[in-house]
């Protein structure tokens, strides 16, 4: 794939099983062993993703995490041994594209990495936030249901004067409920559709994700929900409120 990671793990037999799997399937890695200086290692190695462990000595995962996004908006996976799943939920909640718990085969980090990295630009991801980041066909279509528009080149959703950034999993989850308005989708349907196949969802992360795109969609002057809950089924975009 020719792609850079950063790989941010104090696990030292970890990450050398992982370099060697990840160089063997085409990815250039990078190791540190704690988040001190991220900023300067990020600007330095320029990568395509980061691979960030949450419990390192020194500033934790969660800490890096937001101190990448402040200024990028790049793909990242967090991994934990950790079992309660208060760290995951946190994680996606700040920005993180990806979730794996340990102990994991190099396998499904793999799949999980080439779903991630489908949705970004053949020419790399290091960009500020906000920045344009590639979703498969129709990246530049523009949405527009009620007053709110979807901007495919911009990666924004547009109220009014009003421009809101999205992460790229709440732009792809948006772009599959208002490019199907009014229809019910599934939580497997809308991962499927919004990060393709080999995206390995929790439904858990779903709901984390649906819950920061009705914050920010509140911020329409109707202030009403445009995503309804299906209880026991999924969710689905509102055409007319």
């Amino acid at each position: 794939m020719d792609k850079t990671v950063l790989l941010v793990d104090d696990d030292k037999k970890l990450t050398s099983l992982l370099k060697e799997y990840l160089e063997g399937n085409g990815f250039e890695v990078f190791i540190a062993g704690d988040g001190s200086e991220i900023i300067q290692k990020l600007e330095n190695i320029s990568p395509d993703m980061v691979i960030l462990d949450i419990m390192m000595p020194g500033p934790d995962g969660l800490d890096v995490l937001k101190e990448i996004r402040r200024i990028f908006d790049l793909p990242v996976i967090m991994l934990t041994a950790r079992r309660d799943e208060t760290d995951r939920i946190v994680g996606l909640e700040l920005g993180a594209d990806d979730y794996l718990p340990k102990p994991f085969n190099p396998r499904e980090l793999l799949a999980r990495m080439k779903a991630v990295l489908r949705r970004v630009p053949a020419d790399g991801v290091m960009k500020p936030s906000g920045g344009q980041v590639k979703n498969g066909e129709n990246d530049g279509m523009m949405i527009t249901l009620g007053g709110i528009t979807l901007d495919g080149a911009k990666r924004v959703l547009c109220m009014g004067k009003e421009n809101v950034d999205l992460s790229a999993v709440e732009f792809d989850l948006l772009k599959v409920l208002m490019s199907r308005p009014d229809t019910i989708l599934t939580r497997d349907q809308l991962m499927n559709l919004a990060r393709g196949k080999d995206y390995m969802a929790f439904d858990r992360s779903i709901d984390v994700h649906i819950s920061k795109l009705r914050t920010k969609l509140a911020k329409h002057p109707s202030g009403k929900d445009r995503i309804k809950t299906v209880w026991g089924t999924g969710y689905m975009f509102l055409e007319k409120i």
